[in-house]
């Protein structure tokens, strides 16, 4: 008869299942409840303080964490959360709502709600973060004055490896999501949501940042629903839905004479639905260093867009400190590919470029935009380009 298999004794269970946790909570980091740190879900507490501790905790940790945001209305003033954290590993999972003061003057003239500061492998998981602008929008188009600039909702600075999934953005008083000199960053899955009379409210906006990815995303705002700045290089936008809102822009670009370049962009497969431009590029009419080069505009469906594609370099609001004066942002081998559908003016390909440099090796290939079920037109000045396949309108090179 075979002896029986020995039983292991209670103290090496326990050591076994102590391992196991140690490893787990190696593995997995602390998880940090907003909850915990005094937060209240009715959406009428201030939970700014309860926030900032539990970003402390994380932060401070040496392994990864994981801070928690649970269903209900948590009201947030402005907060920063600061970098040089113990670790590079901190995800927000959030379930609740985020919510701005109702009173657009409590963070109206901060310039930001929440904003993020040197982090180092930061992301965000779900959530709503609603900006309740409805009030400062109305201010801003009453033409009244005495308004303040607004907030933006969600700004990234000088921060690496950011990644943001699964996020909303409602009713931003400015800008909702903002990032700035900061270096691999992706987004998936956001979506903007605000009225189209809604001023300043761009969606996405990029600066002075490299390797930032955006896709899969659905933008509705009253500015443009992603914004590329100065100092942007290797940008990839996929699979969007825009509007309404006024396009995605490069610019504008020029307004001060040193001014960092944009190059290496490409945006693929992007769907502008009644908006005021499609891809456009803009820039001040006015001396300055700065250039464009290296973009690719590619699968784009418009429909009933007002300039379905341009490049404005004449651009001067008020008409100050530009009348008479050209542009010095240098536009060069901008591609246009497979772009198709429909313009709500008869001019639906615009170049209008700097007489002083004017813009080169702009590409055409396989465009169809008509105007009213008929022909739609081009217009050029400056430009100069070629047309590959079939280009309609025709183009004005």
């Amino acid at each position: 008869m075979a002896n029986p298999t020995p039983k292991p004794s209670p103290t090496l269970v326990l050591h076994v299942i102590l391992c196991c946790w140690l490893c787990s909570s190696i593995v997995m980091g602390a998880t940090y409840n907003v909850i915990n740190f005094g937060a209240k879900s009715d959406g009428k507490t201030d939970s700014t303080k309860a926030f900032l501790n539990a970003w402390a905790k994380a932060c401070a940790s040496t392994s990864s964490a994981s801070i928690y945001v649970p269903r209900g209305r948590f009201l947030l003033r402005s907060a920063t959360f600061g970098g040089q954290c113990h670790n590079q590993a901190i995800t927000f999972t959030i379930d609740g709502t985020l919510v701005a003061p109702s009173d657009y003057r409590v963070i109206g003239s901060s310039g930001k709600w929440l904003q993020f500061e040197g982090v180092n492998g930061v992301s965000i998981r779900g959530g709503v973060l609603d900006g309740q602008g409805t009030a400062l929008w109305n201010c801003k188009n009453s033409g009244k004055g005495n308004c303040p600039t607004g907030a933006t909702t969600l700004g990234f600075t000088n921060s690496n490896n950011v990644a943001i999934s699964g996020l909303t953005s409602l009713n931003s008083q400015m800008f909702h999501i903002v990032f700035n000199g900061c270096q691999n960053v992706k987004l998936q899955g956001v979506k903007v949501m605000a009225d189209g009379n809604s001023p300043n409210t761009d969606g996405i906006h990029v600066q002075m940042s490299s390797h930032v990815t955006i896709l899969n995303s659905n933008i509705r705002t009253g500015d443009d629903c992603i914004s590329i700045g100065p100092g942007t290089t290797n940008l990839w936008i996929e699979n969007i839905a825009c509007g309404p809102g006024h396009g995605i822009s490069i610019g504008s670009l020029g307004k001060d004479f040193k001014e960092a370049g944009v190059q290496n962009v490409t945006v693929k497969t992007v769907t502008f639905t009644g908006t005021q431009n499609g891809v456009r590029i803009k820039t001040w009419g006015r001396p300055s260093n700065g250039f464009v080069r290296n973009v690719l505009f590619q699968d784009a469906i418009m429909v009933n867009v007002e300039n379905p594609v341009i490049i404005d370099q004449n651009y001067c609001p008020g008409n100050k400190g530009c009348p008479g004066q050209a542009s010095g942002v240098k536009v060069s081998d901008v591609t246009y590919r497979d772009i198709h559908g429909t313009s709500a003016t008869q001019v639906a390909v615009k170049f209008d470029c700097s007489s002083k440099y004017p813009c080169s090796g702009i590409k055409l290939e396989d465009v169809k935009l008509t105007y009213k079920n008929q022909r739609a037109v081009s217009s050029c000045n400056h430009a100069d380009g070629a047309s590959l396949g079939s280009v309609q309108p025709q183009s004005c090179f």
